[in-house]
């Protein structure tokens, strides 16, 4: 199994990704969730490559892809989805199953809402789409999106921290000896890029939008009935369990699994969420 590390240009952008797997095969788009990038699915993708063509972008303003300055990019949700589309475009992926997870959530399903003919399966991990899923942990964003003054942006700084970000990665986990530290360090590295930090803020406003979207995702999925698998870290903080479970409301076909882990559920588990992966999409996509 060979893994590439490619960029290309989207419009002008500069976008990094990972492939690997056969380019004849089914397609599977993995989209990570903050603060991280594609390097969060080292471990899943030779759990997939070795019968899937596995795409694994870095989304504007995370990883390796080219981070723009604010005044001629805006770091919103929908503009990073529209990124992402030009991206599978560019790349020739006309049909893929979505990879969704955190972020990753709402940008895949943007892409679903634009493009459902294009979406052969999803995989839900941690990526929520119900009101129920999201915890009191996002209080403090509430606030923001409620009273948008700059006293309640700065009170967002601390999910920037490294504080945080070892939190997500390791609340949860029954043993965190298992989590390895590399990633969470490359993500508080790209987190302290010049001008990241004004970004980040950007985007922790914006996901009021994604909730906005709940509904006309969920009236997607009740219409087109994609196929469907939950598989969650089952001690996530910030997205639920019962964000999972409320799938099976709109896809009663839905398969929804948890595994024993937190937010980060692919630090512990990518070969249990990688053979459930590839036990699902062999139902569909062959």
């Amino acid at each position: 199994m060979t893994v590439h590390f490619n960029t290309v240009d989207v419009d002008g952008l500069k976008v990094f990704y990972r492939s690997a797997g056969d380019q004849s095969a089914p397609a599977v788009l993995l989209l990570h969730g903050f603060p991280s990038a594609s390097h969060m699915f080292r471990d899943l993708i030779p759990e997939l490559a070795c019968k899937y063509h596995v795409v694994a972008p870095d989304l504007p303003g995370f990883g390796m892809t080219e981070q723009p300055t604010r005044d001629v990019f805006a770091y919103t949700f929908e503009g990073i989805a529209r990124v992402i589309g030009r991206f599978t475009e560019v790349l020739g992926l006309t049909t893929f199953a979505i990879y969704v997870f955190d972020y990753g959530a709402p940008v895949g399903f943007r892409l679903a809402l634009d493009h459902p003919d294009r979406i052969a399966a999803i995989i839900s991990q941690n990526g929520n789409t119900y009101r129920e899923g999201v915890s009191e942990a996002f209080a403090p964003v509430q606030a923001y999106w409620d009273e948008p003054t700059q006293a309640n942006r700065e009170a967002l700084r601390s999910f920037l921290a490294p504080q945080t970000t070892l939190f997500q990665y390791t609340h949860g986990v029954s043993d965190p000896t298992l989590v390895s530290p590399d990633g969470r360090n490359l993500d508080d590295f790209y987190l302290s890029r010049p001008g990241n930090d004004e970004i980040q803020l950007d985007l922790l406003g914006d996901y009021k939008t994604n909730i906005a979207c709940y509904e006309k995702i969920q009236a997607y999925l009740r219409k087109n009935q994609p196929p469907l698998l939950a598989i969650w870290g089952q001690n996530d903080p910030f997205f639920i369990p019962p964000g999972a479970e409320a799938f099976k409301r709109d896809l009663p076909d839905a398969e929804v699994r948890f595994v024993d882990s937190g937010h980060f559920a692919l630090e512990t588990h990518a070969r249990e969420i990688g053979a459930a992966m590839r036990e699902f999409l062999e139902k569909y996509l062959g």
